[in-house]
């Protein structure tokens, strides 16, 4: 998996030094699945539990398979919420009838409420991506690899009304044992990726169809971007790529839990 960026990412200075290390308390009052926020979200894509049900822990292993099998494609978005893109992401997923996985900052989370719950109310699934994207977090100590993951989570939760994410992704890929066994207790599966668009880059949207036309063998998971700078590319190549992979036989799914 390539790593996006240096450094503590694009997202360290947003939080700096005033957060903390959140101690998520055993029993805390959190939803232990996917949620059907608003009506209209399909059964598979979303399932409602209650307030104060246990958290089931999940496989720690990092998943890249479709749950629509063989031909079974995921389309991932990073880095988001982004209150410019995210809605033009959304409208074109509603456009093809497909459902995505967001995987979320923590600090956009909070500061978007509004465009968490609706990205849960069009039946998309929630993916933790910790609170600031420090690409270096499998360099740092367990205590702050479970302080963005855990604040993180807590974020994007608040954020949507209750509902949780169910993967985890490390910023650029930066896993460590710790942190996807701290994960995985915490119901959200570790979430990979097989094909990487590029579009962080912005290499042109003829080249990212073209990347993602011919890295699509190697695996069904694609990672696309929703915030960290102008996505017009990204919206448009995913105006070109999903028709095509519905030409081509696939069906879009969410990665295996």
């Amino acid at each position: 998996m390539a790593r996006h960026g240096g450094g503590r990412g694009w997202y360290g200075k947003l939080v700096g030094a005033a957060l903390g290390v959140t101690v998520l308390a055993a029993g805390a009052s959190l939803w232990t699945a996917q949620a059907d926020a608003v009506g209209g979200s399909s059964p598979e894509a979303t399932a409602s539990a209650k307030p104060g049900s246990d958290v089931k822990a999940v496989a720690e292993t990092i998943v890249h398979a479709s749950d629509k099998g063989a031909r079974g494609v995921n389309i991932t978005i990073d880095d988001g919420p982004d209150p410019v893109w995210t809605p033009q992401v959304l409208d074109v997923l509603r456009q093809y009838g497909v459902k995505a996985t967001f995987c979320m900052v923590g600090t956009q989370a909070q500061a978007h409420p509004d465009l968490v719950k609706k990205v849960v109310a069009a039946g998309h699934l929630l993916c933790n991506h910790s609170v600031s994207h420090d690409t270096t977090m499998d360099r740092q100590s367990e205590a702050y690899q479970s302080q963005q993951i855990l604040d993180a989570e807590r974020m994007i939760t608040k954020a949507s009304g209750g509902v949780r994410p169910v993967y985890y992704r490390a910023p650029g890929g930066a896993f460590t044992p710790y942190s996807r066994g701290l994960a995985a207790s915490r119901g959200m599966r570790p979430l990979g990726w097989n094909v990487d668009s590029k579009d962080f880059e912005r290499p042109g949207t003829d080249a990212m169809v073209a990347t993602v036309e011919r890295e699509l063998p190697n695996g069904p998971t694609i990672l696309f971007h929703d915030a960290g700078g102008d996505r017009s590319q990204t919206v448009e190549a995913l105006r070109r790529i999903l028709p095509w992979l519905e030409e081509q036989g696939y069906s879009c799914g969410f990665p295996v839990r």
